[in-house]
């Protein structure tokens, strides 16, 4: 493989990566807590049990990122990277917002100060339990002023 073809393929992995985050963004301000706050909810209630009705999101998202990965897996193009970046944001996620900041499994600890501020605005946004008046609505993209203080 060229490695000009290397270097557009990883640009367009690293490009859906932060696409994703500020797509998830939006989808999280305007959607979880709008017309799919009935969804959303169970994350922002106590759980009883480890899964909740949001984790259906991811499933949603892993179904997509599968089959743009399997519609182009004899060409490796676009669509396959594309795939596979919503598969690696996805397991960013995964492991900064399930397991760093809710600590659904207790084995992951830092005090790097980036992820302590990740942490810190999350609990921003679920300092309101409610549908309404939420900040914070990102996840890896932290502003200055929650990561200054």
């Amino acid at each position: 493989m060229p490695v000009i073809t290397i270097l557009i393929n990883l640009m367009i992995l690293i490009l859906t990566i932060v696409a994703m985050e500020c797509l998830s963004w939006f989808i999280h301000k305007y959607l979880f807590h709008g017309p799919l706050w009935f969804m959303h909810k169970s994350h922002h209630q106590k759980s009883h049990s480890f899964f909740e009705w949001n984790d259906l999101f991811a499933i949603l998202f892993a179904g997509l990122s599968l089959y743009l990965m399997y519609i182009d897996r004899d060409n490796f193009g676009v669509r396959f990277f594309i795939g596979l970046g919503i598969t690696l944001y996805g397991l960013i996620y995964f492991i900064v917002h399930d397991w760093f900041v809710h600590r659904r499994f207790k084995t992951f600890k830092s005090n790097n100060t980036y992820l302590k501020a990740v942490r810190k605005a999350h609990k921003i946004h679920h300092k309101n339990q409610g549908k309404e008046r939420s900040k914070a609505f990102g996840l890896l993209f932290v502003r200055k002023d929650i990561l200054n203080s």
